[in-house]
């Protein structure tokens, strides 16, 4: 009788570490999920500057849409949750349009070899924060899963793992910023 409460109380034991082992896994996958997420928004933090100053060479009385692209981008970058980051990243897409927009009323900018540049990698690069964020998503999908229901919501519940948002945007700043003349 002795033997058999062990077994069982071991089964039990193991059936925990297992359950916590798969939502540390999971947590993980979407902590790391979140930072390619991150290095691809720093990359197009780092484009734009360049972009401003380019368009700036071409359309300089147009200050009011440089500085509201520059703050934008100080926005997103100081932004410290998920929440708040897609709050930013709407901000920052729909000045990038309008600086975009400015653009098109210069033909000599859009011929520039270097616009051309920078409106090709601001392209890539917002390709690749979609499918990043697409897959923060997925994984905090599988991640908040885990963490609800039975009988992982238990151990998660006792270990203190708590739900994630996911990285969503506003209906219009779903598409990237327009960057083909």
């Amino acid at each position: 009788m002795g033997i058999i409460i062990g077994i069982a109380v071991g089964v039990v034991v193991l059936g925990i570490v297992a359950i916590y082992n798969r939502l540390v896994r999971l947590r993980n996958r979407t902590d790391n999920a979140w930072s390619q997420v991150d290095v691809q928004l720093k990359r197009r933090y780092d484009l734009i500057p360049s972009l401003v100053e380019t368009v700036k060479g071409y359309a300089s009385h147009e200050r009011d849409t440089f500085e509201a692209v520059v703050k934008a981008r100080t926005a997103a970058q100081e932004a410290g949750t998920v929440e708040q980051q897609a709050e930013a990243e709407d901000f920052l897409t729909s000045a990038l349009r309008k600086l975009f927009a400015l653009a098109e009323e210069y033909p000599e900018l859009r011929a520039s070899e270097n616009f051309q540049s920078l409106q090709q990698d601001l392209s890539e690069t917002e390709d690749k924060i979609s499918i990043a964020r697409q897959i923060y998503n997925d994984t905090t999908l599988s991640y908040n899963n885990a963490v609800q229901t039975v009988p992982s919501n238990l151990i998660a519940g006792m270990f203190g793992f708590d739900t994630r948002v996911y990285f969503e945007v506003e209906s219009d700043a779903r598409s990237a910023p327009e960057v083909s003349f």
